[in-house]
């Protein structure tokens, strides 16, 4: 009978194999479990993969398979035999671990090594209005079936929901984030700076984006999206002054504002003059107006790197040409190696197809191809298919136009960093692309001096509008202070140089001067005054012991003393902080050098001068997030976001940028700085 019942999958010695009884069906858990006896008439289920054992038997009374299967489909066990040497399965406490003689009384089918966790359709709902804030997902994907699909399997219990309350779900995030950003700007002890950018839709809608820049009371840089505003006529003389209207009102920085960063494009002479009336109306402005930089420095080098591209197309096209025929094909790409491998050619480069939008992968490309040009120029032996070749003369054009590019490259790379720059670090790279293609002009290969004209243009009127800001920022860093602007402008301006540096000068104690007529700070003096005043006659008078134990007034035998203390100290006060600032010696120049912890450090020496030095480090000289400073297309909204109501794209922008700068914060929390400082004493 035991061959009988094997021969149909049965258990042997289970009830189903005696003869007197019906002959049971078929059923696959049997693969997976075997059947032992427990006691007189009763038998239990045991799994063969973690020896759990469930009732089946007692008597004539049988419990079936089903919960047999649901163990099956759970997947436990499998997954218990794949984390076996890797994790230490969840014990309940209290014993709750159960054996073959007693099992434990569980709450739900699942994995006995996974805790309970309570359902919460609130969390839940949050979570999906955070995914699709933080991914741009269109808010009608929590209507799309496959996603409730999707989601009914994952957690039958949750009730999807639909479009208008994730967008009410959005914006509540957005709101709650922006009650804790507006109690941050109220505490700032400085002033905030404006970048101004703006994209268009093809609805001929305009989106200004105004960024928020600021040094908070840890001389941590910030920076924020505060407002998306919709304008109608995106080119109307008062689009921007309106956007900036409405970002000042809405967080109360009508006293606040310090510099404004816009970019040429988008306004026109009379906009900024629009622009300019507006703010000296709403807004004391700093040094009646000269801190409006109306050039974005990731703007005006990636314009002059396109212009170098543009020069020289069919060139850079044969280049391009070239990879796309080695990389495109797997035998194409294996010639090329071998060939590389036969020629002893020591770069350690690879090919790259370039994206025409975004111009450092087109510079990428070119210094990749131009270390393999001489594989390039061999490839036609080795493959008669191969015809596109850039001539000697064409490679010596491409590595002349990456020597400028670099230039540029590495300009903009300060964009790209992990935290925000602080604004010190741009004069040096300016004033040497500068000096560069001054030089470059006056060269006497027609190619290179036809090639950089017209990339000198350009900067020389990035140059005439900025340089000052730019040069008041590497003063503000105790390593350079004007020292190197005074360099620098001899490099740049020969014997004209001292006038410039006096514009400068100028500048920057006029600027002071505006922040010494402020109310003082609340800082403690690193002096104490020894004159007597108003307050000090109910106190007793200073007196010392002599030698012999006679006490001796100050009253009478000090007075010459105060009155040389006094003098000592008034003749001290007549420099000023910067003054003694700018005459000190410079700081070593340490790559890990953190100007702001050092101002941090130095603000008591400092206290005017600090507060100047706030403001000035946070002045932004581009207007897009550092993702995008290569990016050469065009800036548009795209269709979906678009179509939805200016509050709701408002509240999706901002509410991403406030997110994402949380969770950086928090991960930098955990991970500890090896910034060195210089400390003065």
């Amino acid at each position: 009978m035991a061959t009988e019942a094997a021969e149909n999958n049965e258990q042997p010695g289970s009830p189903e194999s005696q003869p007197n009884k019906r002959r049971r069906k078929k059923s696959i858990v049997w693969e997976h479990f075997t059947v032992e006896p427990v006691g007189a008439g009763c038998t239990r289920a045991c799994c063969k993969q973690c020896k759990q054992t469930f009732a089946y038997s007692t008597g004539s009374k049988f419990a079936g398979t089903s919960h047999l299967k649901r163990h099956i489909a759970l997947g436990t066990c499998l997954r218990r035999k794949e984390e076996k040497n890797q994790l230490t399965p969840y014990t309940p406490k209290n014993g709750a671990t159960g054996s073959a003689s007693n099992p434990p009384r569980r709450r739900y089918r699942g994995s006995p090594y996974t805790p309970s966790i309570p359902f919460d359709p609130d969390l839940c709902r949050q979570e999906v209005a955070k995914m699709i804030i933080m991914n741009e997902y269109p808010l009608h994907m929590v209507e799309h079936p496959t996603f409730v699909s999707f989601i009914q399997k994952l957690q039958p219990q949750f009730n999807m929901v639909n479009f208008n309350t994730v967008q009410g779900d959005c914006v509540a995030i957005y709101l709650r984030e922006k009650q804790d950003l507006v109690k941050q700007l109220g505490g700032i002890p400085g002033k905030i700076s404006l970048t101004v950018d703006m994209l268009t839709s093809n609805q001929t809608l305009g989106y200004v984006f105004l960024r928020g820049h600021f040094i908070d009371s840890g001389w941590k840089l910030h920076r924020r999206i505060l407002n998306v505003v919709m304008v109608p006529s995106p080119h109307s003389a008062d689009a921007l002054s309106h956007a900036i209207g409405v970002c000042l009102g809405d967080w109360g920085l009508e006293n606040k504002l310090f510099s404004i960063t816009l970019e040429k494009y988008i306004s026109s002479d009379t906009e900024t003059g629009s622009l300019r009336g507006y703010l000296s109306m709403k807004n004391p402005l700093i040094l009646n107006g000269q801190l409006l930089i109306e050039h974005c420095y990731a703007h005006v080098l990636s314009s002059i790197a396109t212009d170098a591209l543009s020069g020289m197309p069919e060139i850079i096209n044969k280049v391009r040409e070239s990879v796309k025929y080695v990389k495109t094909s797997q035998i194409h790409d294996e010639k090329f190696l071998e060939l590389k491998e036969q020629l002893q050619v020591p770069s350690s480069k690879n090919l790259i197809l370039d994206d025409k939008t975004q111009w450092n992968t087109t510079y990428l490309m070119l210094v990749a191809a131009m270390e393999l040009r001489e594989v390039f120029s061999c490839l036609d032996t080795a493959d008669p298919d191969y015809k596109l070749a850039p001539s000697a003369d064409e490679w010596k054009q491409i590595e002349t136009l990456c020597i400028y590019l670099r230039l540029f490259y590495n300009a903009i790379n300060i964009l790209t960093g992990s935290s925000y720059p602080t604004s010190n670090l741009y004069f040096h790279e300016v004033w040497k692309i500068q000096l560069e293609l001054t030089h470059a002009t006056t060269s006497e290969d027609p190619f290179i001096s036809n090639l950089t004209k017209p990339l000198k243009e350009k900067i020389d009127k990035y140059w005439n509008v900025c340089s000052l800001v730019l040069a008041f920022a590497v003063a503000m860093d105790p390593r350079f202070k004007l020292k190197l602007v005074e360099f620098s402008f001899t490099k740049v301006y020969g014997e004209d140089a001292p006038n410039y540096v006096k514009i400068v000068d100028e500048g920057i104690h006029e600027l002071f001067s505006e922040y010494a007529s402020q109310p003082a700070l609340p800082l403690t003096p690193a002096y104490v005054e020894l004159e007597g005043g108003e307050n000090d006659k109910t106190e007793e008078p200073l007196q010392a012991t002599s030698g012999g134990g006679t006490l001796l007034s100050c009253d009478d035998d000090l007075l010459d003393f105060d009155a040389f203390i006094s003098e000592m100290s008034s003749s001290q006060q007549t420099k000023s902080e910067l003054d003694q600032y700018l005459e000190e010696s410079l700081l070593p120049r340490l790559q890990e050098f953190d100007i702001l912890s050092w101002w941090k450090l130095n603000q008591l020496k400092y206290p005017i001068l600090s507060k100047m030095a706030r403001d000035i480090l946070s002045i932004p000289v581009s207007t897009v997030p550092p993702e995008s400073v290569f990016y050469t297309g065009s800036k548009e909204l795209d269709q979906y976001r678009s179509s939805l109501r200016p509050e709701t794209v408002e509240s999706l922008i901002c509410a991403k940028d406030w997110l994402q700068y949380a969770s950086a914060a928090a991960a930098a929390e955990t991970t500890p700085s090896n910034a060195l400082v210089k400390v003065e004493l």
